[in-house]
């Protein structure tokens, strides 16, 4: 078992007077796969948006490697994040949209890029503009850059969505690759099979309360 990195306790959140989140715990530790299964609207991607540091919690707290969000800690780092679509530069290939970003915070490295595009299944050489990209290339895409500078952490909403039944196989091969490496992996899907398939720890959401059913 891996040191507890992710703690959510006692979690409440509303907007405009109605209730998202109700009194929502989950405690999440490094080397395992933990699933989220739902309806749209359910809470699942508030839950994460709250988690990440993108929305404050109205009640109970959360805590990344016992250091309270919102108070000891803005935002989570050492994360990779897919919630909602990216947005990329449409007119760039996918190679030199992860160039773009990975040069932010880091040193240029093309053959590490070159890797994880293949790693998801990209062609790193292709000229293709990502405006041109089916669904399932885009998703490949998020998930190259949500593992590209190789964080502890990833908080993945729908990282299935817009892929065939090869990609989803392959997909499930990546992240179990993830796993062994003492990642933690938090995923979303309103697809109870990916889930069942690839999580160690599985809970549901629904109207806003959240219960482990495996």
């Amino acid at each position: 078992m891996g040191e507890c990195v992710i703690e959510v306790r006692n979690v409440s959140k509303s907007f405009r007077g109605e209730a998202v989140l109700k009194d929502v715990s989950l405690k999440c530790e490094g080397g395992r796969i933990y699933g989220i299964v739902g309806y749209n609207g359910s809470g699942k991607t508030v839950l994460f948006k709250c988690i990440c540091g993108f929305f404050h919690v109205d009640a109970g707290e959360i805590l990344i490697n016992s250091k309270q969000m919102g108070k000891e800690i803005d935002m989570l780092s050492d994360a990779g994040i897919i919630i909602e679509e990216p947005g990329y530069l449409r007119n760039l290939s996918g190679y030199k949209n992860l160039d773009f970003l990975y040069r932010i915070r880091n040193k240029p490295n093309k053959q590490h890029l070159q890797d994880t595009m293949q790693k998801v299944g990209l062609d790193p050489f292709s000229k293709k503009h990502v405006g041109h990209y089916s669904l399932g290339m885009k998703q490949r895409l998020a998930i190259a850059q949500a593992t590209m500078e190789d964080p502890g952490i990833l908080i993945l909403d729908e990282p299935m969505n817009g892929l065939d039944k090869q990609g989803i196989a392959e997909m499930r091969d990546f992240f179990e690759e993830q796993k062994s490496m003492g990642k933690l992996i938090i995923l979303a899907s309103h697809n109870k099979e990916d889930i069942n398939a690839l999580c160690d720890e599985v809970y549901e959401m629904d109207k806003g309360t959240l219960n482990r059913v495996r």
